[in-house]
């Protein structure tokens, strides 16, 4: 087979979808792997690192797309890119399809069988391509709404850790999973005060038990978010729900209960995002304002730190991309329920129920499609 590695164009996206190491896995199961040219600089690989690891370089993303029998991603393919799959293609990538329906009509209308990295499952019921942007996404929440939280950025002037004799910052993070977990990791070692809230019990428990009393956890509720929202300098919206559009956790209305400069991370926006005012910025332009609240919704939070995003997401990939390489689309998903659950587009149909829910497009079951 013939994997095709085209480069990201969306605003300010630095990483890559195959790594060097990975085109080497490839080749050296008799596959040919194609790289546009440029396409790893921004995660700090050369076109020399593919080409000694036995790749072929080309000049467009147009040569990438005519001749590969598979195009491995990072993000979403844009309307360019779209226009240029084909028929009995193969995309595997991320596409966070529920709150974008111009994509998700696109990917239909194409004939390409596209393959989301964020619905693959695993054995456990995790989510092992999404885990590990889940856990830098989480870990650069904190950072991120630190810089908002700046005075100078619209924020309320108030430092993480405080200073003796100053109180530290107060955050609230909203959903204990992968996210939330990292998020906190970090904001309990800047020194804020943390409170996750979530509704399962059994993972505040695990919470309290890891964190070993440093942070406060709080089962998620209507009363909850009301009580807490007006002593919170942050919120991080952390929640998720595998495939489908992210359900609203903050409304506009409840933005007048926060204090004026404080600041909303929404870690979800990929999914539409959690808080009602949340729309998709770049990392050029992230930040905005709201009714006196500040919020950072960059849509693709783990490209500002590429490389480390690159390796630990090719990692995770690497092994289901030789398996699609290997065998086939229809036969590594046969074999894999796992990864026949991130199978999102095929032939002209969508084969993932909670988009076509959220869209109101008419599905079929991923198993339909592969008979």
């Amino acid at each position: 087979m013939k994997l095709g590695c085209p480069k990201e164009i969306k605003p300010q996206e630095f990483r890559v979808g195959i790594t060097p190491n990975a085109a080497v896995e490839a080749v050296n199961r008799g596959h040919d792997v194609v790289v546009e040219t440029s396409a790893g600089t921004g995660a700090g690989f050369e076109d020399a690192d593919y080409v000694a690891a036995g790749a072929t370089i080309v000049d467009t993303a147009a040569e990438v797309y005519d001749t590969a029998d598979m195009i491995v991603k990072v993000k979403e393919p844009q309307a360019v890119e779209r226009k240029m799959l084909r028929e009995g293609q193969i995309l595997f990538t991320y596409l966070h399809l529920a709150p974008d329906p111009e994509q998700t009509r696109d990917l239909i209308s194409s004939g390409a069988t596209c393959i989301a990295y964020e619905t693959v499952t695993d054995r456990a019921g995790g989510l092992p391509l999404l885990a590990p942007m889940s856990e830098v996404a989480g870990r650069l929440a904190p950072q991120v709404g630190a810089w908002t939280l700046q005075k100078a950025n619209g924020g309320r002037g108030v430092l993480m850790g405080g200073v003796p004799g100053v109180r530290p910052a107060n955050v609230a993070i909203i959903g204990g999973g992968v996210v939330g977990t990292a998020a906190a990791r970090v904001a309990v070692g800047m020194g804020a005060n943390v409170t996750v809230l979530d509704r399962s019990v059994a993972r505040l428990s695990y919470l309290d038990d890891v964190f070993m009393g440093r942070l406060t956890t709080q089962y998620s509720d209507a009363g909850a978010m009301i009580d807490l929202l007006p002593k919170m300098d942050m919120v991080i919206g952390a929640v998720l729900v595998p495939g489908a559009a992210a359900p609203k956790l903050i409304s506009r209305e409840q933005l007048g209960l926060m204090q004026a400069g404080a600041v909303l991370v929404d870690v979800a926006i990929d999914q539409g995002g959690c808080f009602e005012t949340s729309r998709a910025t770049t990392h050029q332009d992230p930040i905005y304002e709201v009714d006196g609240i500040m919020h950072y919704c960059v849509a693709n939070m783990p490209g500002a730190v590429a490389r480390t995003s690159t390796i630990a997401l090719g990692n995770a990939t690497m092994p289901f991309m030789l398996a699609l390489a290997d065998k086939g689309w229809k036969q590594a998903c046969a074999d894999d329920p796992h990864l026949l659950a991130g199978l999102n587009v095929h032939a002209g149909q969508l084969t993932y129920d909670a988009v076509g829910k959220a869209l109101g497009i008419h599905t079929i079951t991923p198993e339909q499609a592969i008979k």
